[in-house]
Parts: C-alpha cells; structure tokens; sequence
C-alpha cells in the first residue's frame, strides 16, 4: 500500500467517525457482533438512512459483515481501529515532542 493510499483511508476512518451515529454504533459492536435490525434498534432513523451508515463504515473498513440466513451480522474490525489508535497516539506523541523544544 503506497503513502498517498493509505493516507486516502485514514482519511475515509476520520470521516466516518465525524458523525456520531456511526460512533455509536462503533461503540455498540464493541461488545461483540449484532445484526442490523439489532443495531437500528438503537436508532430512531430509518433504514435507508442506517444502511447509508453502516456502508460509510463498510468502507472506512470499521466494520465487516457477514451473511446468516436472510440476517446481515456486523462486528468491529478491530486491525483497522488498533491502526487509527497508532496514528491518534503517534500525533499525540509528536505534538508533545514539539512542545518538549
């Protein structure tokens, strides 16, 4: 993966996460994989409108899916949120560096 595309990516992670909706079902999937009517349950918006959610976080790579039955299961891609904590830390790390100076 080059700089510029994983730059691209970080940037789709930062965008995903800007909206609170999504953070909360972030937050939720953090206790283990759900459904998506599990999920929307949690939510007063529609379906299309949680749909268009969980494709922003399908393609942040924040969640994956997967098919049982007539049911779509969602849980937390836990190698992609690790790397966002890397990269929060790493500029964390480097603001305290410049301050140090």
């Amino acid at each position: 993966m080059s700089k510029e595309q994983a730059h691209s990516g970080r940037d789709d992670t930062f965008r995903a996460l800007a909206d609170p909706t999504r953070r909360k079902i972030l937050r939720l999937l953090n206790a283990g994989e759900m459904s998506a009517g599990d999920l929307a349950s949690h939510f007063a918006i529609s379906g299309p409108s949680m749909s268009h959610h969980f494709n922003v976080l399908k393609s942040a790579d924040l969640i994956r899916t997967r098919r049982n039955g007539q049911q779509i299961m969602y849980s937390l891609n836990t190698t992609v949120v690790q790397d966002l904590l890397t990269t929060v830390l790493d500029l964390l790390q480097a603001k305290d560096s410049q301050e140090e100076i």
